[in-house]
């Protein structure tokens, strides 16, 4: 029993919660939504996809943010601090950090966010892709998966 205790105390979260699995989820939709709308802006000058988009990475801005300050306790929480569990909230930052310039690119005027905001959204959804798929699967802070 002493085993068991010591050994949970160690391991990270294994899977998030609910609430932080659907703040992390709802990340990449937002961010491929934006993604898809500046390649059609890209495509058809409809300044309306560049709009589009904008509120798209506003939505992704704040999914991704809520999901890094779960992924923040968790790792304040768990004693050992290196590894996967790092490198999710690394990730999940890099695609903030990038979503918000992304952001402030869409927000110039009509055709001046191409093609860098169409590159930042490209680049923001691989991200959020990557930081998907490492916290929804097992994480632990012995470096084992």
């Amino acid at each position: 029993m002493a085993a068991n205790t010591h050994r949970s105390q160690r391991t990270y979260r294994s899977r998030p919660g609910p609430l932080h699995a659907t703040l992390l989820a709802g990340t990449v939709p937002l961010f491929l939504g934006a993604m898809l709308s500046d390649i059609a802006y890209y495509r058809s000058y409809q300044i309306q996809w560049s709009n589009f988009s904008s509120w798209l990475i506003a939505g992704g801005l704040v999914f991704c943010g809520l999901a890094i300050l779960f992924a923040l306790v968790n790792l304040i929480r768990a004693t050992q601090k290196k590894g996967r569990p790092l490198a999710y909230l690394l990730l999940l930052l890099a695609a903030w950090v990038l979503g918000f310039i992304n952001a402030l690119e869409h927000a110039k005027d009509a055709w001046a966010a191409m093609p860098g905001g169409l590159i930042l959204s490209v680049i923001v959804t691989l991200l959020a892709c990557a930081a998907t798929w490492v916290g929804l699967t097992n994480l632990r802070s012995g470096g084992a998966a």
